[in-house]
């Protein structure tokens, strides 16, 4: 990727090597734990189920660092790329919403180490990067970046920014409100639809990775090579390759982003032509 001279992004809070506080309220996997969750659930829109499985049965509570005043980054060069990308798909998400005579809120990128609390509640680096809508920031250790490459096959620049990218289509999403439609029908729906619905939602986040990138593409920032190590980055992650990688067999009943072959679909689909509209997995 050629990004050069471009400006980088104020809204990164960098909490690497800081210590995570311990919870506040009640603790454990009781009856509180389940209150509080219902109440982000209500005021977020998001799945309570998401919320108890992103906790892992633990209370979602408020972050315990001291509050970290947002900036670019650290001065290290997966910092600054990272925030280099991120200021670029602010900019093309502000085009994008204001063709449509609306305004695009940007996400905070939190960087962080080992472990971190969100407004969703505590996650380990073992969780992977991630979207919490009660915040609205997306959280990140670089070390994932480590993983993709050594331990899934996806080197390369594009296929970083194409992880970042997906987030921030989370975060669309929860701006434009598909994620409280999604939660509502999840809360009607039974287990297997309600997981098909979570599928839908995290492919859309791979097409919107894919209008970022389209984007990119016409500002002259992706080389040639680039749209096929984010195609690769996908198909890595895909649900079927996971599941073959760690128990040997394919459960689809199970999948929680969809398969290898849905994932890079969905990204250049959003690639090929930069419409947002084209991006409604829930019809398709």
């Amino acid at each position: 990727m050629r990004i050069e001279g471009q400006r980088q992004s104020t809204n990164i809070e960098d909490r690497r090597g800081m210590r995570m506080g311990g919870p506040v309220g009640i603790g454990g996997g009781g009856i509180g734990t389940i209150i509080i969750v219902l109440i982000i659930s209500w005021l977020t829109g998001v799945n309570p189920l998401s919320l108890l499985n992103m906790t892992g049965g633990g209370p979602a509570t408020a972050p315990q660092e001291s509050e970290v005043p947002t900036g670019t980054g650290g001065d290290d060069p997966q910092s600054r790329f990272i925030s280099v990308v991120l200021a670029d798909m602010e900019d093309t998400w502000t085009e994008v919403f204001a063709k449509s005579g609306e305004r695009y809120q940007p996400p905070v990128l939190v960087l962080f180490n080992e472990r971190v609390q969100s407004a969703c509640g505590s996650a380990s680096s073992a969780t992977g990067p991630f979207y919490c809508p009660g915040d609205r920031k997306v959280y990140l250790d670089l070390s994932f970046f480590r993983e993709l490459d050594e331990n899934f096959g996806a080197p390369g620049d594009f296929a970083q920014a194409y992880v970042v990218a997906h987030e921030v289509g989370h975060h669309v999403q929860n701006v434009l409100g598909v994620n409280a439609q999604v939660s509502r029908l999840q809360q009607q729906a039974s287990r297997a639809d309600a997981n098909a619905l979570s599928v839908r939602l995290e492919l859309q986040a791979d097409c919107y990775a894919g209008v970022w990138g389209h984007y990119a593409a016409r500002q002259d920032m992706l080389d040639p090579s680039d749209v096929d190590e984010g195609l690769r980055a996908a198909a890595a992650i895909g649900d079927d390759r996971l599941q073959r990688q760690s128990q040997g067999r394919v459960v689809p009943e199970s999948f929680t982003h969809g398969s290898s072959e849905q994932r890079a679909q969905w990204l250049r689909q959003g690639l090929s032509n930069g419409r947002i509209e084209d991006c409604d997995t829930f019809r398709k």
